[in-house]
């Protein structure tokens, strides 16, 4: 299957939201999509990241984590999804945030260079989790994916407006045009 990291793809609003929504589809087994389980694009996806994630100050080019580093990776972005997931959902877990913190360390302690995107992620995570505004991070009502919403009155309810936004619209509006034909 075809795919490229869009602007879409970056729509979390933070380098650590865009990696735990690489996950598609989390919860739906059976239409689920890892974005990193093929090896081309986990290592496309620093690239892209730096040019097109909304968190400031990524350096320009990170690498990619290597084959030894990735399942300590992996389990960042799970830890990520899990906590930062419970969170909004108001359960601040100690558990949940000891487990984000160990793998936050693991992917500090095994990075070879400032430009680790396992170490950017573990900081981009770690700011975080430090954000002194828990309303302003949410789950998109229509994907699932976890985002920062930065609108002025926080009304923000899809990742991206011109994809999750545009499909609920449409779909409110198949609904209400199809319940109107059968009156």
């Amino acid at each position: 299957m075809s795919f490229a990291w869009t602007p879409h793809r970056f729509s979390g609003g933070a380098l650590a939201l865009d990696v735990a929504n690489s996950v598609v589809l989390r919860f739906d087994p059976a239409r689920r999509i890892d974005r990193f389980a093929l090896r081309e694009q986990l290592d496309a996806f620093p690239l892209a990241a730096a040019r097109l994630s909304g968190e400031p100050g990524l350096p320009a080019a990170m690498t990619p984590p290597g084959h030894a580093d990735e399942a300590d990776f992996l389990a960042l972005r799970d830890a990520i999804d899990r906590y930062f997931r419970a969170r909004v959902e108001g359960d601040d877990s100690r558990t949940l945030l000891a487990a984000l913190l160990t793998s936050a360390a693991t992917c500090l302690r095994g990075a070879v260079s400032e430009d680790d995107l396992g170490a950017q992620t573990a900081r981009s995570a770690l700011r975080l989790v430090a954000l002194p505004d828990d309303g302003r991070m949410k789950i998109c009502g229509n994907c699932g994916w976890l985002f920062l919403d930065r609108s002025k009155n926080r009304s923000r309810a899809w990742c991206d407006m011109a994809v999750c936004g545009n499909r609920a619209k449409a779909s409110r509006h198949y609904r209400r045009k199809t319940k109107g034909a059968d009156a």
